[in-house]
């Protein structure tokens, strides 16, 4: 008898083992919304596509006040939801811009559960009281800036906080502190565009050797003119110790008309990314998609033409309540981000920011989520959820916490390479916990015991 041969090959007649035919409903991260759309809203009925299109349109019609916003929508929105977003202007610690393409993205059939309106119109119905651990500049970056402007925190990386505003205003800004106009309830540290700043920046990169990577945000480097763009770019790339800069940008989430029609602005970030190349070093583009609503037709054209010049878009997303904190939202992102060629780098938990609590979610959905999208699509297009820990311990692996009590919502963090001996924590959003844990938080002499139950304790 003939021993069977563990190399045979297999019949090549066979039928092939085959996977199920694809459900159509799972490819609808290919759906780009696309054609006139802002037409839906009274005020853009007789806009053409020209002038919707036009950067400078967009800029100058963008939503500031609520009798702007009401102007647009007319009978669009109830006279209620209306009131309700004044009075949350008025709680707002952010000022509020918001363009008309993005406005034209709203479901104006259910405001108030929008993903995109929960991120840019505050509606004071919906706040909720800031936790009592949270502090204007909750990341500590001023604490990390030796000079105005400029965080240095990781060895070998710089943010430089080049401007002070934004095409638009998100909510959850991270930088309530500086970014924007002074609102009632936030007076602003003043981080405006000034050549002396920008100095003092310069001269403390140039002289710190071990400094390689650049990070020019802000404010948003939309807002940045083009000379400004060249200026800042051909600078740190003539810096022999730079090696890498990215812009970092909203405005291609909420403004991409800029990039198709602001032509001295494209020409001058082409120009410092072919610098880049002929120098040997990189120049990227970071943007910050939440929500696969914000992704139209427009964002490909825009992505597209970035990714002609061979530029490399990544985004950085915040994890936020009711708009991407499901296994189906964040999964539609991550493949919609994918499709235009926009690679998903990371997704923040959402840092204690104030008047932020209602969009702030638990640190055990986003190890949830991530669970989930993890095998969902190529690994180079599977984003890091990360916890940019309170205090200055800068961006750690969500999954790389020390000690993670559920009941009280306390996270504990250590960053070895950042700052090593210190621990760092997180808390989640106290309308998430029991009710008794809830009681325990509005006691101030509990808090700091839920502290210290979790100092010098591991997993």
């Amino acid at each position: 008898m003939l021993e069977s041969n563990p190399f045979q090959i297999l019949d090549q007649n066979a039928p092939a083992t085959l996977k199920p035919a694809v459900d159509p409903s799972t490819l609808n991260h290919r759906d780009l919304l696309d054609g006139d759309f802002w037409k839906k809203i009274p005020a853009y009925r007789d806009v053409d596509q020209a002038t919707f299109l036009d950067h400078k349109w967009q800029a100058k019609n963008t939503i500031t006040r609520p009798d702007k916003l009401l102007k647009a929508l007319q009978d669009l929105a109830s006279d209620a939801f209306i009131k309700d977003v004044e009075a949350g202007f008025a709680k707002a610690p952010m000022a509020v811009r918001v363009s008309p393409y993005l406005l034209s993205l709203i479901d104006w059939n259910n405001p108030g559960d929008d993903p995109l309106r929960i991120q840019f119109l505050p509606m004071g119905s919906r706040f909720l009281p800031d936790h009592p651990k949270l502090g204007l500049d909750s990341l500590g970056e001023q604490a990390d800036a030796p000079t105005p402007g400029l965080t240095h925190r990781y060895r070998d990386k710089a943010l430089f906080l080049a401007i002070d505003t934004c095409p638009v205003y998100c909510r959850f800004c991270t930088r309530s502190y500086a970014v924007g106009l002074n609102t009632n309830e936030v007076e602003k540290v003043s981080l405006k565009a000034n050549s002396g700043r920008w100095d003092q920046a310069f001269a403390y990169i140039a002289s710190r050797p071990e400094l390689e990577d650049i990070v020019i945000s802000g404010g948003d480097s939309f807002n940045l003119r083009a000379d400004w763009i060249k200026e800042i770019g051909v600078r740190l790339l003539n810096m022999p110790n730079i090696r890498r800069i990215r812009f970092a940008s909203k405005g291609l989430a909420v403004m991409p008309q800029k990039v198709l029609t602001d032509d001295q602005w494209f020409a001058s970030l082409v120009e410092v990314h072919e610098l880049g190349r002929k120098l040997g070093k990189e120049v990227c583009f970071h943007t910050h998609f939440n929500h696969a609503n914000e992704i139209t037709a427009i964002s490909q054209k825009a992505i597209t033409r970035l990714f002609s010049e061979g530029i490399t878009v990544r985004n950085q997303s915040v994890l936020i309540r009711g708009v991407n904190d499901t296994v189906e939202t964040m999964s539609t992102l991550v493949k919609r981000l994918s499709y235009i060629n926009v690679h998903p780098y990371y997704v923040y938990i959402h840092d204690l920011v104030k008047g932020g609590e209602d969009m702030r979610t638990t640190l055990q959905t986003a190890l949830d989520l991530e669970k989930h999208i993890r095998g969902l699509t190529a690994g180079f297009n599977t984003p890091t959820f990360v916890v940019d820990a309170p205090g200055g311990g800068g961006k750690r692996s969500a999954h790389s916490y020390e000690i993670y009590n559920r009941e009280t919502g306390v996270s504990r963090w250590e960053a070895p390479s950042v700052k090593p001996g210190k621990s760092f924590f997180y808390f989640d959003p106290i309308d998430q916990l029991s009710e008794d844990m809830q009681a325990r938080w509005a006691d101030p002499g509990e808090r700091e015991k839920m502290l210290d139950e979790l100092r010098g304790l591991s997993r």
